[in-house]
C-alpha cells in the first residue's frame, strides 16, 4: 500500500512499517499523509498484525503541520475554527487513534519529530530515537500551541515542570535527554534504529496478543479514571482473558516448562 506521503511494507510476519516518503519536505502532516494513515490503520483491521512501527525518511520522522495550509490566502475570519474543523481536529483523531489500536505501535525516530511529528510519537506505545534525532513542542516560535495532544501527553510522559521547560522555550530535546528523562524505550546509532524496532516488534510478538491488546488498554484507560474505576477494568479484562485461547497456551506452556506459541 502506498500513497504520495506514505508507504506500508511488511518487514516480518505480523509486523506492518510505515515509512513516511515526503522526506524532502520534512514529512510534514499534509490531507494525503492524513489519508494514507487511516487507509492504513483501516487495512490492518483483521490483517494478523502483531505490532506496527511508523518511521520518517530524509532528516525527519515528521516536522508536523504543512503550513502551506495556514498561508494568508487560507486565513482571515473564523480561520482557526475552519482549520480546527477541516484540519487540526482530524490530526487528533489520527493520532488518538494509535493508542486505540490493540496491537504496539513503535515510533522509530530517525530524524526531526518536531511540533504535529513530536505528537505523533507521543501517540505512539514506544519511541526508539537515532542518536541524531530531535524531539520536541516548539509551536511558541509560531505563536501557536501542540493542539493535537501533545501537551497533555508530554505531561504525562515526563511531568509537568520539564514539560513546561520544554514547551515554554521551543526545546528540541536530544535523543539522550528524552531518554534520560523516560520518554524513549532506546537510543541507537542511526543504522541500527529500523533493526532495533524490529527486534522489538519481535519481543512483543512472542507475547500474547490478546493480553497486550488488554493491558494497552488499560494503560491508557487508567491515565483518565480514578483509581477505583481503573482497577476495576483490569479485572474485567483479566475475566475476559480467563479460559481463552491465550490463557490455555500461556498456563499450559508454563506447566510444561516450554516457550508459549501463541496465534
Amino acid at each position: 500500500m502506498k500513497n504520495e506521503a506514505l508507504e506500508l511494507t511488511w518487514p516480518a510476519e505480523g509486523v506492518a512499517q510505515i515509512t513516511l516518503t515526503r522526506g524532502a519536505e520534512m514529512n510534514t502532516l499534509t490531507h494525503a499523509l492524513l489519508d494514507g494513515m487511516e487507509g492504513v490503520l483501516a487495512s490492518l483491521k483483521g490483517s494478523g498484525v502483531r505490532a506496527l512501527i511508523i518511521t520518517g525518511s530524509g532528516r525527519a520522522f515528521c516536522c508536523g503541520a504543512h503550513l502551506d495550509y495556514f498561508t494568508e490566502d487560507q486565513l482571515g475570519r473564523d480561520a482557526g475554527f475552519r482549520l480546527r474543523d477541516t484540519y487540526l481536529d482530524r490530526i487528533a483523531r489520527v493520532f488518538d487513534s494509535l493508542e486505540e489500536q490493540p496491537y504496539p505501535v513503535i515510533a522509530a525516530i530517525n530524524g526531526f519529530a518536531l511540533g504535529g511529528g513530536g505528537e505523533l510519537a507521543l501517540s505512539c506505545d514506544f519511541r526508539l530515537m537515532s542518536k541524531t534525532a530531535r524531539i520536541g513542542l516548539p509551536e511558541v516560535k509560531l505563536g501557536a500551541i501542540a493542539g493535537a495532544g501533545g501537551v497533555q501527553k508530554l505531561i504525562r510522559h515526563v511531568g509537568r515542570s520539564k514539560a513546561l521547560e520544554w514547551i515554554l522555550l521551543a526545546t528540541h530535546v536530544s535523543a539522550e535527554e528524552a531518554e534520560r528523562r523516560g520518554l524513549v524505550y532506546a537510543v541507537t546509532e542511526p543504522d541500527a534504529l529500523l533493526p532495533e524496532a524490529l527486534a522489538l516488534a519481535e519481543r512483543l510478538k512472542a507475547l500474547s496478543p490478546r493480553a497486550i491488546a488488554q493491558s494497552k488498554a488499560a494503560v491508557y484507560l487508567s491515565e483518565d479514571a480514578d483509581l477505583r474505576s481503573a482497577r476495576r477494568f483490569g479485572l474485567e479484562a483479566l475475566s475476559l482473558l480467563i479460559g481463552g485461547t491465550d490463557w490455555t497456551e500461556g498456563i499450559s506452556a508454563f506447566h510444561a516448562k516450554r516457550p508459549p506459541k501463541f496465534g
